[in-house]
């Protein structure tokens, strides 16, 4: 700054010379020379005057730009909800002055970003509220948002946007099947809402909760509608197909009203209940052929259930001769009931029917041990009959444990006894058992008295001639010791099913005879036909006498070891 001075003074003082020089050149006076020297020092000093004051205009008009500047900063924080600014310390008024320009300008820019998205934000949430026929994002449009409500916004719109897309898909995917629907139904739509649904176009239909749910409503009453229709043909079909078999109607007479057995249109319905009404005229044209038919279907269900001769007896009708409509209606409502009783225990029949087969072939098994061809064990097949025995024993036991615990838990549920043949399962079962364990006893008891009464016979008449006859039935290579052992193990047929109450008196008095006759020591009436034998038999030595007897002994004796050795195993 001295600097500068000394250089303002130096040139002041070079000007007044230069001034002085001139004006004594021109000859003014010295009193004149003064009044032109307090003229320009004058002049020299209002003009650093108005320099000043110049500059200190300047000062002040900067002061006040950032007055207005601070002003205008503050107002911008509190909308823009930001930190107040803070000038660094130390900074000249111009500095200030560019630093809160620069300021004021960024959030000036601030403002109209949030204030342009705040208004696309709300056109995007107008129309989207329009379409859903929601309301309106709660904000203050005259105010800045904050960059939080912005983001709320923003999210808001979006999920707006996710729930529109949701209902329209929702919303094209039910047109679709109702569109379906009253093509089934040739259904046209006849009211505003079925309208603006079918024949108005998608943008344009209001995705509102209620417009979405009385379209489901809509939907949900035209599939009742089909449904019923449906189901109504299913039962018409199915009556069709009944009376076809009952009636033995022609297959390609099936096959040409094919085309009727699926759909359900108004068209297919008035197919099938004619074909209906002209099978059931068929009927009643041929009544007995399709009693006798449905009586078939009838005796197969009660084979599936298991129902003895008593609980068939029951039904009377069965055994009507009188082929009537009533008595039609009759055996129709008895399938009905026994094909509901079926369908409703079919998992327990089955079991009992696993059961039953089983036990047939665990019976069969026990008839092959009475063949005497089985002990050639040609390729092992006496121990794969054993495996096979064994196995079926098994298999039975874990059967009947099953079946018991199932059934004890049908009979708590349904509060009634579950009764196979009449009889509660396990009875039936038990009965089994002792008719399979008496029909051996029988066996074994038969086979004494015959083998007694062979004895008795060669005692009192003498040996049976052995004639190449009697060795031909035997066969060329059968023992004697083979050929007693294939007559003790005569097989007789196991009852499976259950003897009604006649029958099983009968079996009583049966075993009563056999229990009070064959083991009285005497000859059965039916014993073999030794007394035809030739005299030459009575007339053999003593001797000959004895190695019969010695034979029979021990051949009874096998037999006798080979029995119990049976009966141990199956009782």
């Amino acid at each position: 700054m001295s600097a500068v001075l000394a250089e303002a003074v130096s040139y002041l003082d070079r000007a007044l010379s230069a001034l002085r020089d001139i004006w004594e050149e021109i000859g003014f006076p010295e009193e004149m020379q003064r009044e032109r020297t307090d003229a320009v020092k004058k002049h020299v000093k209002n003009l650093l005057g108005m320099m000043v004051a110049e500059e200190q205009h300047l000062k002040e008009q900067l002061l006040t730009s950032i007055a207005m500047y601070r002003e205008e900063l503050d107002e911008l924080c509190a909308e823009l909800r930001v930190e107040p600014f803070q000038a660094e310390e130390g900074s000249t008024i111009l500095q200030m002055v560019r630093d809160l320009r620069s300021r004021v300008e960024v959030l000036l820019k601030q403002k109209n970003d949030r204030k342009q998205e705040l208004k696309a934000l709300q056109e995007q949430d107008k129309n989207l509220c329009d379409i859903l026929c929601v309301s309106l994002f709660s904000i203050d449009d005259n105010v800045v948002p904050s960059l939080d409500e912005l983001d709320r916004y923003r999210h808001h719109v979006a999920s707006l946007s996710a729930e529109k897309e949701r209902r329209k898909e929702e919303f094209v995917s039910i047109k679709r099947q109702v569109v379906l629907c009253m093509a089934e139904l040739e259904h046209s739509p006849d009211t505003s809402f079925e309208r603006d649904v079918v024949c108005e176009d998608e943008e344009a239909f209001c995705l509102s909760t209620d417009n979405i749910a009385n379209l489901q409503s809509l939907l949900q009453q035209l599939e009742a509608r089909r449904a019923l229709n449906e189901a109504m043909c299913a039962e018409l079909r199915s009556r069709i197909t009944e009376l076809w078999e009952r009636l033995k109607v022609p297959e390609e007479e099936r096959e040409s009203f094919a085309v009727h057995m699926t759909g359900s249109k108004a068209k297919t319905r008035e197919a099938l209940k004619l074909e209906v009404d002209r099978l059931e005229e068929l009927k009643l044209q041929n009544m007995k052929s399709v009693v006798q038919a449905i009586r078939t279907e009838l005796a197969e269900y009660w084979d599936k259930c298991f129902y003895s001769q008593e609980q068939r007896d029951a039904f009377s009708p069965y055994y009507n001769e009188d082929y009537t409509e009533a008595l039609l209606q009759l055996h129709d409502i008895e399938v009905g009931k026994m094909r509901s009783y079926y369908q409703t225990h079919k998992e327990l029949f089955e079991a009992v029917q696993s059961w039953e087969e089983n036990w047939k072939l665990f019976l069969e098994l026990e008839r092959k041990t009475a063949d005497p061809s089985r002990f050639a064990n040609r390729g092992g097949s006496l121990l794969k009959e054993e495996k096979q025995r064994a196995k079926l024993q098994k298999t039975l036991s874990k059967l009947q444990e099953e079946l018991e615990s199932k059934i004890q838990a049908w009979e708590q549920e349904c509060e009634e006894p579950f009764l196979v043949k009449g009889q509660q399962f396990m009875e039936y079962v038990t009965e089994q058992w002792q008719l399979y364990r008496m029909e051996k006893e029988k066996e074994k008891q038969e086979r004494h008295l015959k083998k007694k009464c062979q004895i008795e016979t060669e005692m009192m008449y003498g040996s049976t001639p052995r004639t190449p006859i009697k060795r031909r039935v035997l066969g060329p290579h059968t023992s004697g010791k083979v050929r007693k052992l294939g007559q003790a193990r005569t097989p007789i047929r196991v009852a499976v099913k259950p003897p009604r109450s006649g029958h099983r008196k009968r079996n009583k008095e049966n075993l009563s005879q056999l229990n009070g006759t064959t083991l009285s020591g005497g000859c059965s009436p039916a014993a073999p036909a030794q007394r035809n034998h030739s005299i030459n038999s009575v007339a053999s030595t003593y001797s000959e006498f004895a190695r019969e007897l010695s034979k029979a002994s021990r051949c009874d004796t096998s037999s006798r070891i080979l029995n119990s050795t049976t009966t141990n195993a199956f009782c």
